[in-house]
């Protein structure tokens, strides 16, 4: 008769004794010392929505019509800082504007440095192009959202002071600057102690002039303007999103800086404006001197 063995009995604990466990990793963290999964995804979006191989791609498309279509050419680019935060301001025109995705590409192209452009929230809340716009480097034009890319994280920012102003004008009161605001954009790059870059553009003004608007619709739509432009009398539908062949031109003027503590609560409102408008006043200068020295305004 063969013997059966006994099973062998686990050691009992003592009263009271815990035994231990485990430990959990964190909710959505591995736990120390393992290594945290790939994102199969790949992701590059930063925090502001921007995709760097998404301005790969706007790039590599808008490149043809950067050198070809518009013939950009730049004058003092190398004033733009390649380290550090600064604020790049421009003057505005064209139903579509043309001046934005020219600088951007231009300066990107050049220094090799991002370039966020700070825009009416109006642009984020279209579907679809919303995406894309901040895929490409739109933000809104906030700022808090404009002192965080200046001194937190030491970007370039783009912004056109005359706002919705500046591309709603006639083709009349072309390259005649609009009020820049309250000069909020001075203040911002105070608080944020970086300097303001201008950006004189000719040409934008023909790339989609503006015929008349139509307030009522706009109001209707929601949207900020809605122009009748001379694209749309010459091609058709084709012309709302067809800009002519305009040559841009792009001078970058001499940095501009206040003298003033960063990071302070207040600033004189009185500075401020004046500030702002001794700016927009340098920019008409050199606007009315590169429209002096232009020849044609498809071939410069």
């Amino acid at each position: 008769m063969s013997s059966r063995r006994a099973p062998a009995q686990r050691p009992r604990a003592s009263p009271g004794a815990v035994r231990p466990r485990a430990p959990k990793p964190a909710y959505g963290r591995p736990a120390a010392g393992a290594t945290p999964p790939e994102d199969p995804r790949g992701s590059d979006v930063d925090e502001w929505g921007r995709s760097e191989r998404a301005r790969e791609l706007a790039r590599r498309i808008y490149g043809p019509a950067y050198s070809a279509w518009f013939r950009a050419e730049w004058e003092g680019i190398d004033k733009i800082p390649v380290t550090g935060g600064a604020l790049l301001v421009g003057n505005h025109a064209g139903a579509i504007p043309s001046d934005a995705p020219v600088i951007m590409h231009g300066v990107e192209t050049h220094l090799r440095r991002p370039v966020y452009a700070l825009a009416h929230y109006w642009f984020r809340t279209i579907p679809v192009v919303g995406t894309w716009w901040s895929r490409l480097g739109g933000v809104a034009a906030r700022p808090d959202n404009a002192y965080r890319l200046l001194h937190d994280q030491g970007q370039l920012a783009l912004v056109f002071p005359e706002g919705t102003k500046g591309p709603s004008k006639r083709y009349c009161e072309r390259y005649q600057l609009r009020r820049f605001g309250r000069g909020g954009f001075v203040e911002t790059a105070m608080r944020a102690g970086v300097p303001v870059v201008p950006i004189a553009i000719v040409g934008s003004e023909e790339t989609m002039p503006v015929v008349w608007q139509l307030p009522r619709l706009a109001h209707a739509l929601g949207m900020p303007y809605f122009p009748v432009t001379a694209n749309m009398l010459v091609l058709g539908p084709l012309g709302t999103v067809v800009p002519f062949p305009a040559k841009l031109r792009l001078r970058v003027l001499d940095p501009v800086t206040f003298g003033v503590e960063a990071d302070q609560d207040r600033y004189p409102k009185s500075k401020v404006m004046e500030e702002s408008e001794r700016i927009r006043q340098t920019m008409q200068a050199a606007l009315y001197d590169m429209l002096s020295r232009r020849r044609s305004v498809w071939f410069g």
